[in-house]
């Protein structure tokens, strides 16, 4: 990411969204449980160790030439619906203007769970049964740590070469852009209710503002709370030491001793937030849409220092045997206006540059949201979380959770 300026932005105020966010709150309502469960090399699930792998090892044969075909697993209610809800338009024009057929299964509910789904397989340079799944920066991370993601063709990905977010071009888990195409993404950042207490700007006035002693949540999402408290502190969450990111924990553990902060949750800080049981959080953005429909007194802040931006991202396992087709597919939604219309249904935010443009088309009152459509401003402001290393992965999860008392 590009160094995040120090003026400080406005509120951002927030557009109702028209479908319910319950992605991301899969994502995280079993992540908290789960993150420390995991041991070995690599986190696995069940405490095994996770086999790397290497591109001369476990070669992977493509035969898009021959077969019209791919399997793509994906979040819950993450592609856009006909009204039914049984057909999705976009994926249907796209099997007809190709003549790919795609199988499209909703079976990835969270990382880690999914990770033991296919630690097995791809441990084993066996196939997934899957050409692309979706999954979030840092388990995309540890995948293609593990060497089990093939490498892309950027010439059959020029959409995603035009059209991507700036901000998303380069990251440290996939500097290369070799890897990972995002398919959504999101924020980290404060939220507070207006109803019970006066505007919250930035992360030292959550973690020491008399008022709001014991009316506070964080997260227990490592990457969010910690990345914010790195930003806080003048660090860069993308780049950082253990010097730095202790300095950010200790931090944070004063105002966990002072009793400061509440508790840290998943997603069930929300419904508290909007009823006034809390005053303030470190939020994400997508679940203050859903608090803003309706109660208008919720909203989002972006920190002077900095929000976090998240992303999933569509991955080709190793073994797959469709990835030209899988490129095609990637490809395909990088056009703005296809990208226009899953950003309807979703409402997350939209990595694709041009999409803007074509979603006024579609919803004027959408291509207005902020978080759907970050300015420039907004995404100078945003970091991605550092790759880790297994070992760090490990030891700053434990610091965290120590923390945290989880």
């Amino acid at each position: 990411m590009r160094s995040t300026p120090r003026s400080a932005l406005p509120t951002t105020r927030l557009t109702p969204s028209r479908r319910p966010l319950t992605r991301r709150a899969l994502l995280h309502g079993a992540l908290a449980s789960t993150a420390l469960a995991a041991g070995g090399g690599a986190l696995a699930g069940c405490g095994t160790k996770a086999a790397k792998q290497t591109t001369a090892g476990c070669v992977s044969q493509d035969v898009s030439d021959t077969e019209k075909k791919l399997t793509f697993s994906n979040w819950i209610q993450y592609l856009d619906t006909d009204d039914a809800g049984k057909k999705h338009p976009t994926l249907d024009a796209f099997q007809k203007q190709t003549g790919i057929t795609v199988t499209y299964t909703e079976d990835v509910n969270d990382n880690n769970e999914f990770f033991g789904k296919v630690q097995n397989q791809l441990s084993a340079c066996q196939s997934t049964g899957r050409d692309i799944f979706v999954l979030t920066d840092w388990m995309a991370a540890r995948m293609i740590r593990l060497g089990w993601i093939q490498k892309l063709d950027p010439g059959k990905l020029p959409n995603v070469a035009q059209h991507v977010l700036a901000g998303l071009r380069g990251r440290s888990f996939d500097p290369k852009n070799e890897y990972a195409v995002p398919w959504q993404s999101g924020l980290a950042g404060l939220a507070y209710n207006g109803a019970v207490t006066k505007e919250i700007r930035t992360v030292d006035e959550l973690l020491t503002r008399p008022d709001l002693k014991g009316r506070v949540t964080g997260l227990t999402e490592m990457v969010d709370t910690m990345g914010l408290l790195l930003q806080a502190g003048g660090h860069d969450p993308s780049n950082f030491t253990t010097a730095q990111f202790d300095d950010a924990l200790a931090k944070l553990k004063r105002a966990v001793d002072s009793g400061q902060i509440r508790k840290f949750t998943g997603n069930e800080y929300a419904p508290d937030l909007a009823k006034g049981n809390i005053a303030a959080c470190i939020a994400w953005s997508g679940d203050v849409i859903q608090l803003a429909n309706d109660n208008a007194k919720v909203k989002f802040v972006a920190p002077d220092s900095g929000v976090m931006l998240f992303s999933d991202n569509m991955l080709v396992p190793n073994k797959a045997t469709h990835r030209a087709n899988a490129e095609t597919l990637m490809n395909y939604y990088y056009d703005p206006a296809v990208a226009a219309k899953v950003a309807a249904f979703v409402n997350y935010i939209c990595p694709v540059q041009g999409a803007q443009a074509e979603m006024e088309k579609l919803d004027p009152e959408l291509a207005k949201n902020p978080l759907i459509f970050p300015d420039d401003a907004l995404l100078g402001k945003a970091k991605v979380f550092m790759a880790l290393t297994d070992q760090q992965e490990r030891e700053y999860e434990s610091k965290f959770q120590q923390v945290i008392g989880a």
